[in-house]
């Protein structure tokens, strides 16, 4: 017999997940989103769960992501209504904890990428282990930051969210408490205790005081606020790509050098579309951002771009991705943000 995917289950006063595919670093699969969500709608109703405790197996990784190969593979058959029906599920599933009426705690250490974001960021409470490495790096494979990255990432300190979305950047558990990506910070050899101590029904406001740490030492994105406010607020990506370039030779920031040229091996279609996204996600409820996302991934996932990305950083591993050719003018990413008509994300 083999292992679950993901066990959902109740002990105590809390409906308990762990996502189990520790040798795909956690990777979502289109079972597991839709074993989630029927467990939160069961205990969204029991009296009996008072709080929802999301852990993963393993210790390298929360979950790393979707299963990019498994939707890779569908998209280049043509299934493309197959690739759609995880996003749909999964932005929904994202809904459904961004609402959720009870508290939803995610115990985080290790990589913590796309899906794994949209399960955890959303939740009432994120804690972070010593190896928390968050990071949104979908303009790396010709993709975008999903999962509620349109609402999150907007709403970041200064302009912090378009200096992650455009560089997918990993983000450690210090700068992620500064930043409000994780809400505690508790060292991993203490998350078996603090979830015994939450499947007890102890207070969860007073289980988390007592455990968490303060912020410690600073890492990049704190060291070089500065920098990052002043070059990502620019108006456009080539404006950004400038303002980085004239801080790298006027004041000879590394920073700022090493910056430019990270962005610059992205494919320059998500480039577009991710700064897009986010300029616009501030005005937008958390609903609204999803139903976008899906506007996106819709267009995204017939074009060239993400499966070249997939390619060369997944299926061949050479690590030399030809990108779309042509310009990516206004009108094509305009296209990309266009209503689907009756193909648009269900809300309800």
């Amino acid at each position: 017999m083999s292992e679950p995917e993901i066990i959902c289950e109740r002990q105590g006063a809390a409906g308990l997940v762990t996502l189990n595919r520790p040798k795909a670093l956690n990777a979502l699969t289109h079972g597991m989103v839709g074993e989630l969500a029927r467990a939160l709608d069961a205990w969204a109703d029991d009296p009996a769960v008072t709080r929802v405790v999301v852990r993963a197996a393993g210790g390298r990784a929360f979950s790393a992501g979707g299963d990019i190969r498994a939707l890779y593979e569908a998209g280049r058959a043509g299934r493309f209504d197959e690739a759609l029906a995880f996003w749909r599920d999964e932005y929904r599933l994202n809904i459904r904890i961004k609402r959720y009426p009870k508290p939803y705690l995610s115990f985080i250490d290790g990589i913590v990428m796309g899906g794994g974001v949209g399960l955890s960021l959303h939740g009432s409470h994120r804690i972070a282990g010593d190896r928390y490495s968050f990071a949104m790096p979908e303009v790396s494979i010709g993709f975008f930051p999903d999962v509620g990255a349109t609402y999150a990432l907007p709403r970041l300190p200064g302009r912090a969210g378009m200096y992650i979305g455009l560089t997918g950047v990993r983000v450690g558990p210090d700068d992620a408490a500064r930043l409000g990506l994780a809400t505690h910070l508790v060292p991993l050899g203490e998350h078996a205790g603090v979830i015994d101590r939450l499947v007890a029904g102890e207070e969860v406001s007073d289980v988390l005081a007592s455990a968490s740490r303060p912020a410690g030492q600073e890492g990049a994105i704190t060291r070089e606020r500065a920098t990052i406010d002043a070059c990502f607020s620019g108006s456009s990506v080539a404006n950004i790509l400038r303002r980085l370039d004239d801080e790298a030779s006027g004041s000879g920031s590394a920073f700022a050098a090493q910056t430019a040229a990270d962005i610059r091996t992205k494919a320059p279609s998500s480039l577009a579309i991710t700064f897009e996204q986010v300029r616009r996600g501030g005005g937008l409820d958390f609903e609204e951002a999803m139903a976008t996302e899906f506007r996106i991934v819709s267009r995204v996932v017939r074009g060239e771009d993400f499966y070249e990305g997939v390619r060369a950083a997944i299926i061949d591993k050479d690590g030399a991705p030809s990108w779309r050719a042509g310009e990516v003018d206004t009108a094509w990413v305009e296209s990309h943000f266009a209503p689907l008509g009756a193909a648009e994300l269900a809300l309800a």
